[in-house]
């Protein structure tokens, strides 16, 4: 089995060469003789490139485009990053053939033992177009992505093969890594307050900084329910692609890929990516469509009534998520009013549905 001479780290290692090569990993005969690389995406945690490549008489057929997923800048020396870029090659490796998440198909992934240097080779989904996260979605559009969420987490319910499965955040149980999570979501929540309290509603800041105050605790109580599945972690409209024709939905970026109590994924993409009058008015709707899909993906023993209950107690995965995000992403100006909008929705989620007396209590 052939493998590329090298990670590519910049555009411009990007050449026929190293893609003929990556092609060919799998013993594959293909003849690249010209590509044209094109940056695309936002580049806040790893840089991605359309790659369009022509080819000499083969044998096979090969796309005609690709999208390469490369380290962003200097941020692969960054611990939390490193770990993201370990995650997500994780998942193409292990991962992805055992779920039924709608996901780009990965033709190549390398990635150096710290995680510093990795290169993503994936299908290219073009015409379909990410979600605006600033916009929010319709009903539809969640309708789809929260069965899409169930193709994750049905085929892997509480299946404890997945437990020794490397993650960066804590597992089901693992009481030092859901207190040392704590300990940074109150430091994150610290920051996020310094640098955007100031242009948050004060109800908010309140709601976000008690929410982080129990983190640990929510953590350990999730753990107690007997129920977990592997987690996307970051599922928002920005890490969901669409098709403008049929509304269909394929799942990326697995940076932060985990094991956890499911509804975490469901409460924290309703609660991010839909404006609240609409989250508050189709809630209910949404939960029992992904329950039903659950349903549909073989997990048993599962009311309804458990679901609404982890969908309300997930809710902490909101604040958690963007405060880390706020906290120790390289600060950009839509960066900042993505995380602003994604606040007030949250923290609005978050009283509404009474997360913060229900985390209390079951703790």
């Amino acid at each position: 089995m052939s493998a590329p001479v090298s990670i590519p780290r910049r555009a411009a290692d990007l050449t026929r060469q190293w893609l003929q090569s990556a092609l060919a990993a799998d013993g594959a005969a293909v003849m690249v003789e010209e590509v044209e690389v094109c940056p695309i995406g936002t580049g806040q945690t790893a840089a991605t490139f359309r790659v369009t490549a022509r080819y000499g008489d083969n044998a096979r057929t090969f796309p005609s485009t690709f999208i390469v997923k490369l380290p962003a800048g200097d941020d692969g020396v960054r611990a939390g990053v490193t770990l993201g870029y370990l995650s997500e090659v994780t998942f193409y490796r292990q991962v992805a053939v055992h779920t039924k998440a709608p996901i780009p198909h990965c033709f190549h992934s390398d990635i150096t033992p710290g995680g510093t240097e990795f290169a993503l080779l994936l299908a290219d989904l073009a015409p379909a177009i990410p979600g605006d996260q600033l916009a929010g979605c319709d009903a539809d559009a969640a309708a789809h992505a929260v069965a899409a969420l169930a193709g994750l987490h049905g085929p892997s319910w509480c299946d404890p093969a997945w437990l020794d499965l490397g993650v960066a955040m804590p597992k089901p149980g693992d009481t030092a890594g859901s207190t040392g999570l704590g300990e940074v979501a109150r430091m994150a929540g610290d920051i996020t307050l310094q640098s955007l309290g100031t242009r948050m509603d004060p109800l908010d800041r309140e709601t976000l900084a008690t929410a982080l105050d129990l983190v640990t605790s929510w953590l350990l109580a999730g753990a107690g329910t007997g129920r977990f599945a592997l987690l996307h972690g970051d599922y928002r409209l920005d890490n969901l692609m669409f098709d403008p024709a049929t509304g269909a939905v394929t799942v990326v970026d697995w940076q932060t890929l985990g094991i956890g109590l499911p509804a975490r994924d469901l409460a924290y993409f309703t609660a991010t990516s839909l404006a609240p009058t609409l989250r508050s008015a189709c809630e209910h709707d949404l939960v029992d469509r992904y329950h039903r899909a659950l349903l549909e993906h073989g997990v048993t023993g599962y009311s309804s009534e458990e679901c609404w209950h982890d969908y309300r107690f997930g809710m902490l995965q909101a604040p958690l998520i963007i405060a880390l995000g706020a906290a120790f992403a390289t600060p950009t100006a839509r960066g900042e009013e993505i995380f602003l909008v994604m606040l007030e929705r949250a923290c609005r989620a978050i009283r509404e549905l009474g997360t913060l007396d229900l985390i209390r209590a079951v703790s």
